[in-house]
C-alpha cells in the first residue's frame, strides 16, 4: 500500500447509526431514460469482405436524413466491413446488424491526425483519431446488435507490433502510446449506444467529452485483461449520462467518470455486470468536480478493484453526493478504495476532497483490502456506511477519514448474475 501509516485493523465496526443524516435520494441523471428505439434505415450496405469500406460507409452515413441509420448487414459469404475513421453527422445514426461486424483497419496512418505520430510513443499520446466520432452532434446513436471491433491485438501494417504491444512498451519507457480510440463522443448531447458489442478497443472504449445526455443502454464492451488502457466507458466532463443493463470486461476501468476540463454530474450506473477491470472509478482527473452519481444494481465478478475515487494533489478537485448501493463483489481484490494520493510524488495544490459518500446494501463475497485514505487532518473523506457486509480476513486501511454507520463480517452467498 502506499500508505505505509494506515491503522491495519481487519475490521472496523464503527458506532451504529440511524442514518437519518444520509442526503435524502441522490439524484442522478435527471432525464427520464426509456429503452430506445432502433431507427429506421435511410440505406442499407451489405459486407464486402476485406475491402476497405470507409468511403462505402462514410457516403452513406453523409447522404442519411436526420432521424434515420445506415444499416450494415451480413452478405452471403461475408460479415465483415473493414474501415478506416468515419464520422457520424448531427442527427444521423449508425447500425450494424445481427451477424455483422465492423472492424477497424489496423493503419495508423489512416487514423493520424497531422503529427504523424499516430503508432508511436511519444509525451503525448494524442496522435491518433478515434475510429468513429460524433462531434457537435444531436441525436445520434450506434445500434446493434452487431459488433464493432477496433482490432487491439491486431499488428498495425508497417509495424511489428499490434496496438496493445505498443502499449506495453509505453508502460515499459515511461511514456505514452498513440492509439485510437474506439468511439468519441464530443460536444454533443441526446447520444445513443443501444445493444452494440464493442471489442478489442486499441485504447478507450467509449468516451464522452463535454457531452449532455447520453444513453448506454444494453450494450457489452470486452477487452482481455491484459490490454493496458482499454478502458471501457469513460464520461469526461459530460452530465445526464446513463449506463444500464450493460456487461464490461477491459483490461483497465470498466467506468471512469473524470471532470478534468469541464465538471461531470448526474451520472447514473444501474443494472450492470464487470468482469475483468479496474472497477467503477472516478478519476483521477477531477479538477472541475464530480457531482450527484448514482451506482445501482451492480455486480462486480473478478475486478482488480470494485468502488473507486481516486486523484492526487496535481488533478484534484470535489467528489459529492455519490451513491453505491445494492452492489456484489466476488473475486474483487480490492473492493472499496477513496485515495487522495493516487501519484504519490505527486505536487500541486488541488486537493481532492471526497464527502456525502454513501454505501447502502453492499455484501463483499470474498475477503480484500478495504481504502479509505483522505487528504490531511484538515480535509478528511466524509462517508457513511449502511448495511455493508464484508468477508472474514479482509484488510481496513484508515486515514483521515469520518465514517459513518456500520460494517458487519458476514458476506457470503453469491450474486446473481
Amino acid at each position: 500500500m502506499k500508505y505505509a501509516d494506515l491503522s491495519m485493523n481487519i475490521l472496523l465496526l464503527l458506532p451504529t447509526l440511524f442514518l437519518s443524516a444520509i442526503n435524502g435520494a441522490i439524484a442522478g441523471d435527471t432525464r427520464s431514460v426509456s429503452e430506445p428505439v432502433v431507427p429506421q434505415s435511410c440505406q442499407m450496405l451489405k459486407a464486402n469482405g476485406a475491402a476497405d469500406s470507409t468511403s462505402y460507409i462514410q457516403d452513406a452515413l453523409n447522404a442519411c436524413t436526420s432521424g434515420k441509420a445506415v444499416y450494415l448487414t451480413a452478405a452471403t459469404g461475408s460479415s465483415a466491413f473493414y474501415s478506416g475513421p468515419l464520422k457520424l453527422p448531427s442527427g444521423v445514426s449508425l447500425r450494424v446488424e445481427k451477424g455483422a461486424t465492423l472492424l477497424a483497419i489496423a493503419n495508423p496512418s489512416l487514423f493520424d491526425n497531422g503529427n504523424h505520430t499516430c503508432g508511436t510513443l511519444d509525451d503525448t499520446g494524442k496522435g491518433c483519431n478515434p475510429f468513429i466520432q460524433i462531434k457537435n452532434a444531436s441525436g445520434s446513436g450506434i445500434y446493434g446488435p452487431g459488433s464493432i471491433d477496433g482490432q487491439g491485438n491486431a499488428i498495425m501494417t508497417g509495424k511489428s507490433q499490434s496496438w496493445w504491444q505498443l502499449a506495453t512498451a509505453a508502460k515499459n519507457k515511461n511514456t505514452r502510446q498513440n492509439a485510437p480510440r474506439l468511439i468519441q463522443i464530443d460536444n454533443s448531447k441526446n447520444i445513443t449506444l443501444y445493444q452494440i458489442t464493442l471489442k478489442n478497443g486499441p485504447n478507450f472504449h467509449v468516451v464522452s467529452n463535454n457531452s449532455n445526455g447520453l444513453t448506454l443502454w444494453g450494450i457489452t464492451i470486452a477487452a482481455p485483461a491484459n490490454a493496458r488502457n482499454t478502458d471501457g466507458f469513460d464520461p469526461m466532463g459530460s452530465q445526464n449520462v446513463t449506463l444500464i443493463h450493460c456487461r464490461i470486461s477491459t483490461g483497465d476501468d470498466n467506468v471512469a467518470i473524470k471532470a478534468g476540463n469541464a465538471s461531470s454530474a448526474h451520472i447514473s450506473i444501474l443494472d450492470n455486470h464487470f468482469g475483468t477491470g479496474h472497477g467503477m472509478s472516478i478519476g483521477s482527473e477531477i479538477n472541475q468536480g464530480v457531482s450527484d452519481v448514482t451506482v445501482n444494481s451492480l455486480i462486480l465478478s473478478g475486478t482488480t478493484n470494485g468502488l473507486r475515487i481516486k486523484s492526487d494533489s496535481s488533478r484534484g478537485g470535489k467528489v459529492t453526493d455519490v451513491t453505491y448501493e445494492n452492489i456484489c463483489m466476488q473475486n474483487v481484490k480490492n473492493p472499496i478504495v477513496l485515495d487522495t494520493r493516487y501519484d504519490s510524488a505527486a505536487t500541486g495544490s488541488l486537493i481532492p476532497e471526497y464527502r456525502d459518500i454513501t454505501f447502502r446494501n453492499l455484501n463483499v463475497l470474498t475477503a480484500g483490502t478495504f481504502t479509505f485514505a483522505g487528504y490531511s487532518a484538515s480535509k478528511p473523506l466524509s462517508l457513511t456506511l449502511d448495511n455493508v457486509h464484508i468477508s472474514k480476513g479482509s484488510v481496513w486501511h484508515k486515514q483521515y477519514a469520518i465514517i459513518q454507520g456500520t460494517v458487519v463480517e458476514d458476506g457470503g452467498g453469491s450474486c446473481d448474475n
